[in-house]
């Protein structure tokens, strides 16, 4: 097994509860990992034969322009993405971080992650 990562992939979204957070938007941070079968592209050297980061990151860029009210939500419909259009991964974790939250407060950033295992269902 190995582990592909992207990590602060930075996305300007519309996402929050708060009418004012859909309408102005906030930066964002988005952290991607996933587990895959490595063994096969650290011998073939194919682009092929691994999950291609390019593509975890356009689904990354599309799912973050949805906007949504939860981070929750994002960093689901991310997962789904990741399973329905890279089949080698067997488990994926995303992390989704707003930065300067609206909530009266000095914090910097707040993160929602969620991991999920292929086949993995919500009850």
């Amino acid at each position: 097994m190995g582990k592909v990562q992207l990590e602060n992939i930075k996305a300007y979204a519309h996402h929050g509860c708060l009418p004012q957070e859909t309408n102005i938007g906030s930066d964002y941070l988005v952290n991607v990992s996933v587990d895959t079968n490595l063994l096969i592209a650290s011998v073939s050297d194919e682009l092929k034969d691994t999950v291609d980061y390019v593509h975890i990151n356009r689904i990354v860029k599309q799912e973050m322009a949805t906007p949504s009210k939860l981070l929750e939500h994002v960093a689901k419909r991310i997962i789904d993405r990741i399973f329905i259009e890279l089949p080698t991964v067997d488990t994926a974790m995303v992390s989704v971080s707003k930065i300067n939250p609206p909530i009266n407060g000095d914090v910097e950033k707040v993160t929602v992650s969620l991991h999920l295992q292929r086949g993995e269902s919500v009850q």
